[in-house]
């Protein structure tokens, strides 16, 4: 049990830890993640955790730029730093909804303030929510959930202690990746996707140049990336061609010209437009719940045993330990109610009492949930799209129920979901960082602290991404194509209104019941025919490459996870340059670096890709100075 667990450093023993280095440097990565999972997030529907990129990070900063040499400091940067992620991606998932509503003109365009506000309130909600569940599931379960990522983060600070290789190789990638996002989208030599109709299957092959989706591919390995490129497939060498020989001069609601005009029109593109998408978010939809249902079993004794271990930690007796110092209780509970009480009044804020309410009842119930699987499968594999989903169908039915049935009332559901999902990322990666902190011997408390100051400033700041990302693509646009907050849209629309074709949703819904009934991962073949073909190759392509190395290194060994640390580099240094490359857009001078009159075509985008897959395998091939 517990009383027998020793950190690495001592309770007795005071080591520098929250200081203004490590607030300083944990602010600036949960900027830098924030924006950058944001955009990836917005590309492809899918995010990575940044707990482990931040903890190498964290350690080169500490021990090999600035020559400190506290586990413990290093620790508070990663804890600030990884939760930019977390409420980016909480972010991303539901909030561009508002403004794709803007742009069919259904609302005005929600202002930074307001975005920034639902973003802030989700985070110290997501905080606060999880702190009074430490005791009873970081140490009282310690031995019994497992927090892979928590265990792997504590691995590579520890590490720090005698080398930084980790962080070179990440700062690598981030370099790497760059270059090729700038010669891709900034000076736009090379094309950024190579398309190969295939006229007899009335359908195209294609695939993206970007390093950040090989990055993902590697990283989720070879049997994701499989089920998600299988579900491209299913879609785009199934389905399109079914729909366009089948369905000929008929007009298939919701399009307004027949299948044939529209296939020779648009192409196997505007099929997947108009119909395999409402397959794909049926298919989503239901996994997302799935999940959630197959989870339900460890939901309930998850909740009980928290409450449980609430209760006995108020009734008992303080310690003095510093490892076991939280929060007072009366800062969590008073300041869990002035957050409720501002998210009523405050006129940006439009959810009124009743959206308070599912709030407070399904953000405390979903933060324990979370903060549970997180320990079971790891942040990465926290179903959060589900738990929103199941939150957003249950507030929106609620909501029409009491005649919250107009456009108000989908803002205040979409607001709602929004700030729940953000609660549920936070809480399950605040969960991730207690116990990382817990196997090295960190304070409870001076950790909350750093999870409250890194998920306010990462509000702050991923306002000011998404309004600059709207103007520089617009969401649901080929750059921006926001999948996740797509398919809120649709499930809050149809609830409210009942306008969508739910012909092909059921199509999709039957896709996953099947998938359930051959024991596959549902929701990973489901994001494959959600997402455009062109994003599953090159994950695959990531799989493949990952597949490789790891049978060429005969196992999960050293090298095959640098290729993972630089794969989050290439992740981090596409979207730090997506930003940027955002920013010279809304100001006008991305005209004056485009190069494209001089583009090198096809045969350019193939040596870019061939450039980039050497990177990856060189970073994960053995190196002659390592054992």
């Amino acid at each position: 049990m517990q009383n027998n667990f020793k950190p690495y450093v001592p309770a007795e023993e005071i080591t520098p830890e929250f200081t203004v280095t490590s607030v300083v440097s944990g602010v600036l990565l949960a900027i830098v993640f924030g924006a950058a999972n944001a955009y990836l997030g917005l590309r492809v529907g899918m995010t990575i955790s940044a707990s482990i990129p931040a903890a190498v990070i964290a350690m080169g900063i500490t021990r090999i730029v600035l020559r400190r040499n506290s586990v413990l400091e290093s620790n508070m940067v990663q804890t600030i730093g990884s939760a930019g992620e977390s409420l980016a991606a909480g972010c991303i998932f539901t909030l561009p909804v508002l403004f794709l509503w803007a742009k069919e003109g259904l609302i005005n365009e929600p202002s930074l303030l307001s975005i920034s506000l639902i973003a802030i309130v989700g985070g110290i909600l997501g905080v606060l929510f999880m702190i009074p569940l430490r005791n009873s599931i970081i140490v009282q379960e310690h031995g019994t959930l497992p927090y892979p990522e928590a265990q792997a983060c504590t691995e590579v600070l520890l590490a720090g202690e005698k080398s930084g290789n980790g962080a070179k190789t990440i700062f690598l990638g981030m370099g790497f990746s760059a270059l090729l996002k700038f010669i891709i989208d900034g000076l736009k030599l090379v094309p950024a996707v190579i398309e190969v109709p295939i006229a007899k299957f009335k359908t195209l092959f294609a695939t993206e140049l970007y390093p950040a989706v090989v990055g993902v591919g590697y990283i989720c390995g070879f049997r994701i990336s499989s089920f998600l490129f299988a579900g491209g497939i299913l879609a785009w060498f199934v389905m399109i061609p079914l729909i366009v020989i089948f369905g000929g001069d008929s007009v298939l609601f919701p399009a307004d010209v027949s299948v044939k005009e529209l296939y020779e029109t648009g192409g196997a593109g505007a099929i997947w437009s108009k119909f395999i998408r409402y397959i794909g978010a049926g298919a989503l939809a239901a996994a997302g719940i799935i999940s959630l249902a197959k989870s339900l079993p460890t939901i309930f004794r998850t909740f009980s045993a928290a409450m449980k271990g609430l209760k006995s930690s108020s009734n008992g007796a303080k310690t003095e330990d510093r490892t076991e110092k939280d929060l007072d209780t009366r800062i969590v509970i008073f300041g869990s109610l002035a957050i409720l009480i501002i998210t009523l009044i405050l006129p940006p804020i439009q959810v009124g009492i009743i959206g308070v309410l599912l709030i407070a009842v399904f953000g405390f119930f979903f933060a324990t949930v979370s903060s549970r699987m997180v320990g079971l499968v790891g942040s990465s594999n926290n179903p959060a799209s589900g738990m929103t989903i199941a939150t957003l169908l249950f507030a929106t039915l609620i909501l029409k129920l009491t005649g919250n049935s107009d456009t108000n009332g989908m803002v205040s559901a979409i607001t709602v979901g929004g700030i729940i999902c953000i609660v549920v990322c936070l809480a399950g990666d605040m969960s991730q960082d207690l116990k990382t902190g817990y196997l090295l011997g960190a304070t409870p408390k001076k950790q909350q602290i750093g999870e409250l100051i890194g998920s306010v400033v990462s509000a702050l700041s991923i306002g000011g991404v998404l309004v600059l990302l709207n103007k520089a693509w617009g969401f649901g646009s080929a750059e921006l194509s926001a999948p996740q907050a797509t398919l809120m849209k649709i499930v809050t629309e149809g609830v409210m209104e009942g306008s969508l074709p739910w012909e092909f949703i059921l199509v999709g819904i039957a896709c996953t019941v099947v998938f359930e009934v051959l024991h596959l991962p549902s929701l990973a073949i489901a994001i494959g025919i959600y997402l455009p073909l062109e994003l599953s190759v090159p994950i695959m392509i990531g799989g493949v490459i990952r597949w490789f190395m790891d049978k060429r290194n005969k196992s999960e060994t050293k090298e095959s996870s640098n290729g993972v640390l630089f794969s989050s580099g290439l992740i981090a240094g596409e979207g730090i340059v997506g930003i940027i490359l955002a920013i010279l857009t809304v100001c006008g001078a991305a005209e004056k670096i485009d190069l494209s009159a001089h583009s090198l075509g096809i045969v350019g985008g193939i040596v870019a890709l061939a450039v980039l897959v050497a990177g990856i395998v060189s970073s994960a091939l053995p190196k002659k100075n390592e054992a």
